[in-house]
């Protein structure tokens, strides 16, 4: 199968585009079809080229291009491979639900890839974001996000340790750990940005260095208006598209 991918054979030289670009359709083509499965390996670049007959400089162009389009994903030490398949999904603005819950209402399982779980001093922008009095701690919880073992996204929250006191209670739902204790906020402010992936939070979601993401900043309230949650999350872009709802103002009147 390998040999028939990298086959010198139909590479043309005169009207189909650079070489680069055949080979990237030709990889890309195999994907698709199933020629070639998530979590396949591909042949070191000396190979590829041995193979194909093209030069080392021509497969790294092509395999760069398909880890930037999130076709394929290089680990260091390991190679290069087929990148798991995402299925796209739509999630709603207008409900305040925690990833656990929105991706069980998916009928996706879900876990969570610790980064940390501690008590730590607040960031100046948590500080005003919380509300915090000087000298206050919050609890900081950090972690990768899964579904079906499929990273989607990188959250990273702050709570006040009059909120949260023991972060270390957090295993699986933090609006579970929250509604527990009379503290799960009832409405939130949220704001998305458009952003491109440093090299840590790229390889923590397994896609390239640069790949597009959607940063998320919510600041959760309880009823009485005081905040408990400061959460910023990176969703992978290629996995996520956000719908809201629109409607007329009040003051513009009714539709016909």
């Amino acid at each position: 199968m390998i040999e028939t991918i990298f086959s010198p054979d139909g590479f043309d030289t005169t009207g189909a585009g650079p070489l680069y670009l055949q080979l990237q359709r030709r990889i890309a083509d195999a994907v698709a079809a199933g020629r070639l499965s998530p979590g396949d390996s591909l042949p070191p670049e000396r190979d590829m080229a041995a193979l194909t007959g093209l030069s080392r400089v021509t497969i790294r162009k092509a395999v760069e291009g398909l880890v930037t389009q999130g076709h394929l994903v290089q680990k260091r030490g390991s190679g290069t491979f087929v990148a798991p398949r995402v299925e796209r999904m739509e999630q709603a603005l207008s409900l305040l639900t925690s990833f656990t819950e929105d991706m069980a209402r998916r009928g996706k399982a879900v876990d969570s890839l610790w980064l940390s779980r501690r008590i730590d001093g607040p960031a100046p922008e948590e500080v005003m974001g919380l509300g915090l009095r000087a000298g206050e701690r919050i609890a900081r919880l950090e972690r990768v996000r899964r579904s079906d073992g499929v990273p989607l996204a990188i959250e990273r929250a702050a709570l006040p340790l009059s909120v949260l006191d023991a972060p270390e209670e957090v295993t699986g739902s933090l609006y579970a750990v929250l509604q527990a204790r009379g503290m799960r906020p009832v409405r939130a402010v949220q704001r998305i940005t458009a952003a491109n992936l440093g090299e840590r939070d790229a390889d923590l979601l397994g896609v390239a260095p640069g790949a597009a993401g959607l940063k998320i900043e919510r600041i959760g309230y309880l009823a009485n208006g005081r905040a408990v949650e400061f959460t910023r999350s990176i969703y992978r872009g290629d996995a996520y598209d956000f719908a809201v709802e629109l409607k007329i103002a009040d003051n513009e009147g009714t539709m016909p």
